[in-house]
């Protein structure tokens, strides 16, 4: 598993425990960021998980409209919470870090939710993505 696959499943696991525990992001990510100064063989993982988390909270309101607008009757609220934690870490790769190629976001994306969650997702998150992806271009 790469480093970056890891950071991504690093800051699914801080959006996702926010989202259940009705807590902000933010306490979330600074409990993470005590756990990692004790676990150094972690850095290189922690670094990307943090970019990723701390650029979904800059831009959060804008990620939420768009999955909103993309995804045809689902609210937010109605979706499964690793499928929003997901698609949130997928939108913030497409729109706001260059160094990744939009096919390789989605894909991991992909890949996490066909792991993680219901039987559908993997195919929702796809489409949602692949959709935001060519409304960017």
């Amino acid at each position: 598993m790469s480093a970056r696959t890891k950071a991504r499943k690093r800051a699914l696991d801080m959006l996702y425990s926010a989202d259940m525990r009705q807590v902000p992001v933010e306490q979330v990510l600074a409990a993470e960021a005590e756990r990692a100064v004790n676990e150094p063989e972690r850095q290189a993982s922690w670094l990307y998980a943090r970019e990723i988390v701390d650029g979904i909270v800059d831009h959060r309101e804008e990620i939420d409209e768009l999955i909103t607008t993309h995804s045809r009757g689902w609210t937010l609220e109605r979706m499964p919470a690793v499928d929003r934690a997901l698609l949130r870490i997928g939108v913030w790769e497409i729109l706001y870090n260059d160094e990744v190629p939009d096919p390789v976001a989605i894909s991991e994306a992909v890949e996490a939710a066909t792991v993680l969650s219901t039987d559908d997702s993997a195919g929702f998150v796809n489409g949602l993505l692949a959709a935001i992806s060519h409304a960017k271009a």
